[in-house]
């Protein structure tokens, strides 16, 4: 029997009403979808664009204010601490009453209890360091050495001008990491430096490497050095307040702080027939010496000292006041010895004039 057009028109109408059905719940989808999605993108906008303006606008001047603040507790515990909260700080010079300190180049002291800057010159000037360069080697071997280590001491070691600063080091001589750190600070030994480099960076070149990069991550960006020792070259280089970072860090270690408050070290040590020697070390501080004498009520408790022609002579200084409170202090380039320690007086006067 044969189907008539008649037959197949209802048929075929069911298919396209079928087929329209499903056109129109696609687009009523699609358009319901387009407008969730365009919903979400204008919350997500006014959540990270306008509001978050909002908040920072609310209350810009305390936003802690239990009345208008808008970050809760746990919002300040979360907020990273300023890089310069444990320092003192200055940009440009500080002067303080009739302090002077003509004979040096730059100087600065620092009240370390209030993170005060009470008197600054030059600070930001790039000098050479001389022996001040040690305060870093210190760092650098105090943080990554171990203290415990033997070291054999070569020809590398030995590899410095003997009439410069040394500890009298011998080939074939055995110390520990920690005597020749003594050594470094107390007597200002150059080959003690080089010993030290040597051992600790795997060699001298790659020891300076760490000690610029310590440098750099302290924040100590007007430095540079080319050696551990502090003997002269045109690109070692560093400034009072690059100093000031440094000896900072430093005083984080208790083997810095006690090396730098040592008049005198005596060591026991192996030669290179086995036998073992005692040999004392002298510091080179003033202070320590007997050849200066700080003011009244302030009390030295260590630093180290360095001096070369061209860095002329320079000094850093950690001192106490009678209440126990501490203070650094330095000087660089002055163009004598006898002119830096008068000028070392005149900052630390500024200890018993800040409490009166």
């Amino acid at each position: 029997m044969r189907c008539t057009n008649r037959d197949r028109q209802p048929a075929g109408r069911a298919r396209r009403m079928k087929e329209r059905r499903k056109q129109q719940f696609i687009a009523v989808s699609f358009i319901v979808l387009t407008l969730c999605l365009t919903m979400l993108i204008g919350f997500l906008i006014y959540c990270f664009v306008f509001r978050s303006h909002e908040i920072e606008l609310t209350n810009p001047y305390d936003i802690t204010s239990s009345s208008y603040g808008v970050l809760d507790e746990i919002d300040v515990v979360m907020r990273a601490e300023p890089f310069t909260k444990d320092l003192c700080v200055t940009a440009s010079d500080v002067s303080f009453e009739d302090v002077q300190t003509d004979s040096v180049a730059a100087g600065a002291m620092m009240d370390l209890s209030e993170k005060e800057v009470l008197y600054a010159k030059n600070v930001h000037e790039r000098l050479y360091p001389a022996s001040l360069t040690k305060i870093m080697t210190a760092l650098v071997a105090i943080k990554y050495g171990n203290l415990d280590d033997v070291i054999f001491i070569d020809e590398i070691a030995l590899d410095i001008d003997p009439d410069s600063s040394v500890c009298y080091l011998q080939y074939g001589d055995e110390y520990t990491l920690r005597q020749l750190i003594y050594g470094l600070l107390i007597a200002s030994g150059n080959d003690a430096g080089n010993a030290i480099a040597n051992h600790v960076g795997g060699s001298i070149d790659q020891f300076v490497e760490m000690m610029n990069q310590e440098a750099y991550e302290i924040g100590a960006t007007n430095t540079h050095f080319t050696n551990a020792h502090g003997l002269q070259d045109e690109d070692h280089y560093t400034t009072a307040y690059d100093t000031y970072l440094i000896f900072q860090e430093a005083m984080k270690y208790d083997l810095f702080n006690d090396a730098i408050n040592q008049k005198n070290y005596t060591v026991t040590y192996t030669d290179i027939a086995g036998d073992q020697y005692e040999r004392t070390w002298f510091a080179t501080n003033y202070y320590f010496t007997g050849d200066a004498t700080a003011p009244e009520g302030v009390t030295v408790f260590g630093g180290k000292t360095g001096t070369t022609d061209e860095a002329g002579s320079c000094l850093t200084l950690l001192s106490k006041d009678a209440y126990g409170n501490s203070y650094f202090s330095i000087l660089m380039k002055a163009d004598t010895k006898e002119n830096l320690y008068a000028d070392m007086n005149d900052l630390l006067s500024i200890i018993n004039k800040k409490q009166l």
